[in-house]
């Protein structure tokens, strides 16, 4: 982007296209209540627009009236974005939409790029880097579950928390400096003290890196397989877990000829995938056996593979080949069709389910949850994104050579250095240290209108 284009005024769409009862254009930049001066006609003139009020009237292209609308004004910096903004809600038709934008556009605003409003946020320091990608968490969030964390970092969870580990290395980094530009006045700290410190800051770094993993899974999701020989209710089992009828479901063997994907919300996102019932026959087609390799691959490369046999008919040997194939350590056993078997009792390490009645599914999906990561995210304080657990690494390992040079008492003016590099890392977590690389790229997974 042109440096110029920061000060530009913005406009796009901040609802999603399509036929809806209301549209929301977005507007933001210095020239923004003068752009809303040549289109809007109310009862108000918009110079006398106040703060907290909003605003009946349409909209017009010089010659015809295109909507009737209502305005709502905010003014810097007292705003989203820092600057003048204001957002016309409509009528939600696309081509109502698509006009009125069309005529803000002509007026002197140009189309906002992805992110942009939220980015001239961090710009003018109504967020940090931390709140800004927390929006874009809770836009992007597969499930209800991940928008409970998503909002204590928006409200700066992570941001509060970073500053007073960062506030407390900068505070032993001043007494090292001050000890060594000033060493008339100021003694050097002991070396013992130092250790203590970064050893206190190393755990309070490790505190949130332990949920690294769960925030990573929260917000990528898992892949869980069904897998098992042909007939043994794989896809029903499939279509019950989802509560709707996605995969085919007969008595052949060999219907599922490919794996099926769809998305289940278990507090996780998780990728529910349909496998080909895995069989060695000389009558498969060249078809099948294709979907059968496709099954194989997918039991190497899923988080969780729930292998599914027939509860009427037993463990057979096809199935044992099938259990082989597939790690222990994330397969969950599933002994379906339990309705019409006979023996009722329940097996070690087996879940009894019919996908038919129902049985077994909620413990079924406990299970899942609890194999990949057992979250519970109300008690999460804080989650991290790739790029915020590298810089917290980082910090982290600079903060470890230091904690070793203090222990082995050498010289303070090269602890600084690890110091230094420590608090840089927190600083580019935060967004106060940031190359436009960087930057770009988060706001880039943003979408238009955000």
């Amino acid at each position: 982007m042109n440096i110029l284009d920061e000060f530009d005024t913005i406009a796009a769409v901040s609802t999603p296209f399509g036929t809806g009862g209301v549209g929301v254009i977005r507007v933001s930049g210095s020239r923004a209540f003068d752009i809303l001066r040549k289109i809007f006609k109310g009862k108000t003139d918009v110079k006398n627009f106040k703060p907290s009020h909003f605003y009946h009237g349409v909209i017009n292209d010089g010659k015809n009236i295109l909507d009737e609308v209502i305005v709502l004004p905010f003014f810097e910096p007292n705003s989203y974005t820092g600057e003048n903004v204001f957002e016309v809600q409509c009528h939600g038709g696309i081509n109502v939409v698509d006009s009125i934008l069309d005529i803000i556009l002509k007026n002197g605003a140009r189309l906002a790029e992805r992110g942009e409003f939220t980015k001239r946020a961090f710009l003018n320091k109504k967020l940090d880097l931390a709140q800004a990608e927390a929006v874009a968490d809770l836009i992007h969030s597969k499930t209800k579950d991940f928008v409970i964390p998503s909002s204590k970092n928006l409200k700066g969870a992570l941001s509060i928390k970073i500053a007073e580990i960062k506030q407390g290395i900068v505070d032993v980094l001043s007494k090292i400096i001050a000890g060594i530009d000033f060493p008339e006045d100021v003694k050097e700290p002991e070396y013992d003290y130092l250790a203590d410190e970064f050893k206190k800051y190393i755990n309070e770094i490790d505190k949130i890196l332990e949920g690294a993993k769960n925030s990573n899974i929260m917000r990528q999701g898992i892949t869980v397989s069904v897998a098992g020989k042909p007939n043994v209710g794989k896809s029903s089992l499939f279509n019950a877990l989802l509560n709707l009828d996605r995969a085919i479901v007969t008595e052949i063997a060999g219907t599922t000829r490919d794996v099926i994907k769809e998305t289940l919300d278990l507090g996780i996102p998780v990728t529910l995938v349909d496998t080909a019932g895995i069989r060695s026959d000389n009558e498969i087609d060249k078809v099948e056996q294709i979907g059968i390799e496709y099954s194989k691959q997918t039991l190497d490369e899923s988080e969780c593979v729930i292998f599914v046999y027939d509860a009427s008919q037993g463990v057979m040997e096809e199935d044992k080949q099938i259990l082989d194939m597939i790690s222990p350590d994330k397969c969950i056993i599933c002994a379906n069709k339990s309705d019409i078997a006979s023996c009722a009792e329940s097996e070690t390490g087996v879940i009894n389910v019919s996908a038919k009645t129902g049985k077994g599914l909620d413990e079924l999906k406990s299970l899942i949850k609890s194999k990949v990561c057992n979250i519970n995210c109300e008690d999460i304080d804080y989650v991290t994104n790739i790029r915020q657990q590298h810089c917290l690494q980082r910090a982290r390992e600079a903060l470890s050579r230091a904690l070793l040079a203090a222990e082995y008492r050498e010289l303070q003016d090269l602890i600084s250095i690890d110091v230094k590099s420590a608090v840089i890392a927190l600083d580019e977590l935060s967004g106060e240290v940031i190359t436009d690389n960087i930057l770009n790229n988060i706001f880039d997974n943003f979408c238009i209108g955000k």
